[in-house]
């Protein structure tokens, strides 16, 4: 169908993908259940995790391929080419890494080692790199003039999506963790597999770009404020299961609701274009063009698309990768060891899963919000995006903060500032480092500064709350309760989320004449 090959059937497809992908971020749903089938202390699990995050975030491979089998269009191109590619490589992951972590904590199979564990974990978190990879830098290409907006998206569904599988857990699990690592294995499959081939590249920059995102950014926060009022509605007043089914299908609707957008563009589009007022050029992004400036007195001399390689000899680079240490490392610390924060402080079952539902509200909100607001400012005002990662990681150290004054409704706030402030992080990188960089490695590029995730999340999540949460706990049965069981941990990562806000001001001290340069050029 016609209807079919546009990049606004490409956005839905993508959105629908994101929306069930994120299971990483729900690892607190079944972290006890692992720890108590294999017989992990909080070390251990704390170890496993990490190997999540180390799949979760190093993504050169599928950047690699990325670059080999979808950097040219994919709308009319061979078959055996396209993002959908790059997609199918990481359902295939998917699929084995979750089969495996199901059939050991439902005793299918006897207790596998710990390294194997890790690895078939590493697998399960390893093909998000393909959804993303193949999802943001496409949209990336479809949206060249507002490629924050479509990261922060992009990004943000795939934080809120642990907050949509938290609901079809209540729904069809009824509270068995072991039934819900079934359904993760088997759900998001089938969906990945159907709409994995409307993601495809189309190179053009159209009028009506802007008004469109922002139909999707309209629906994408309906959703968010419609699952806010379910999870709060849930944990307040409670519901029975015709109710959540209800719910659940009202939520399915809105998710459907982005193929409207497609509808209502390709009918304007082809509006236009009888009218011959159709403004439609090839890709012209700023990213395209000669070197900014090669002046010595240029604090950041770019060059036009550099390959992972150039990068990583650029200060630039290291930059982003130190404040993505401090940042995304103790974000993912956190959410690791949420579910133990709430039991710590003698929270409720009910009250942990809407923890872990809330915190995907506010990785989703710190995404999409931190790409639609960098993007209207530098525009509007030409503030380089950096500034807004040093605002986000500040805001990140005082988050944690507040979760280590272990203070009555602590978790929540405390959960509220670094869930925005982590999920920010994943959409102004990228965006950040196509700018930079270029778009071409974009994917190779943005993923290999990822690798300072799980650096980070082993560092914070292993040698700090490991450490020091197995020094006070009980030899019984590895468990701790009371405030003094995190509060050292998270006053040493409040320091150095703070420590990455300084990085990130040194990044924006570095290149504000290039996106002074850039602005510039985009109004010319």
């Amino acid at each position: 169908m016609e209807i079919a090959n546009t990049k606004w059937v490409a956005a839905a497809a993508s959105i629908w993908i994101q929306s069930f992908s994120g299971a990483s971020y729900t690892f607190g749903i079944y972290s006890s259940l692992l720890k108590s089938s294999q017989g992990y202390d909080q070390s251990t699990l704390d170890t496993v995790s990490v190997y999540k995050d180390i799949g979760a975030n190093v993504g050169i491979l599928s950047g690699l391929f990325y670059t080999a089998v979808a950097s040219g269009r994919s709308g009319n191109g061979r078959f055996f080419s396209g993002p959908w590619l790059v997609i199918f490589v990481g359902l295939l992951q998917w699929f084995v890494g979750y089969g495996f972590i199901w059939m050991a904590a439902s005793g299918v199979i006897q207790r596998p080692p710990v390294a194997l564990m890790s690895l078939f974990m590493f697998f399960a978190g390893h093909s998000q790199t393909f959804f993303n990879t193949g999802i943001v830098v496409t949209a990336v290409r479809n949206f060249s003039d507002y490629g924050g907006t479509a990261v922060g998206i992009m990004k943000g569904y795939l934080g809120l999506s642990g907050a949509i599988l938290v609901q079809m857990y209540h729904i069809f699990c009824e509270g068995d963790p072991t039934n819900y690592i079934l359904l993760l294995t088997v759900v998001p499959s089938l969906l990945i597999l159907t709409t994995m081939p409307f993601v495809r590249t189309y190179d053009t920059v159209i009028a009506g770009d802007k008004k469109h995102l922002n139909g999707l950014s309209a629906i994408s926060l309906t959703i968010v404020l419609y699952l806010m009022v379910a999870i709060l509605g849930e944990n307040i007043f409670g519901m029975s299961k015709p109710m959540q089914i209800c719910s659940f299908t009202i939520l399915l609707f809105l998710l459907a609701s982005p193929l409207l957008v497609a509808v209502r563009a390709r009918r304007q589009e082809k509006e236009r274009f009888l009218s011959l007022d159709y403004p439609v050029n090839e890709r012209t992004t700023l990213l395209d063009s000669p070197k900014l400036n090669t002046s010595p007195d240029f604090n950041v001399v770019m060059t036009n698309d550099m390959n992972v390689i150039e990068a990583m000899c650029t200060t630039n680079f290291w930059l982003l990768f130190l404040a993505m240490i401090c940042g995304m490392g103790s974000g993912l610390a956190t959410i690791n060891n949420i579910r133990q924060m709430g039991e710590s402080l003698s929270y409720s079952t009910v009250q942990l899963n809407a923890l872990v539902s809330l915190w995907s509200i506010w990785n989703f909100l710190g995404r999409f919000g931190s790409g639609y607001i960098s993007d209207a400012y530098l525009h509007s005002h030409g503030w380089p995006r950096p500034v807004f990662m040093a605002i986000t990681l500040g805001l990140m150290a005082i988050g944690h903060i507040v979760m280590a004054s272990g203070f009555l409704g602590s978790l929540y706030i405390g959960s509220l500032l670094v869930g925005l402030a982590y999920g920010s992080q994943w959409s102004l990188m990228p965006t950040i480092t196509s700018e930079i960089f270029g778009i071409l490695h974009m994917g190779t590029i943005f993923y290999t500064i990822s690798i300072a995730s799980p650096i980070g999340s082993y560092i914070f999540s292993v040698k700090v709350i490991g450490y020091f949460y197995d020094k006070v706990d009980s030899e019984d049965d590895h468990s701790c309760y009371g405030n003094h069981c995190f509060r050292t941990s998270f006053m040493i990562m409040a320091v150095m989320a703070l420590l990455g806000s300084l990085v990130a001001l040194v990044l924006f001290l570095r290149t504000r004449k290039f996106y002074a340069a850039l602005v510039a050029r985009r109004m010319k």
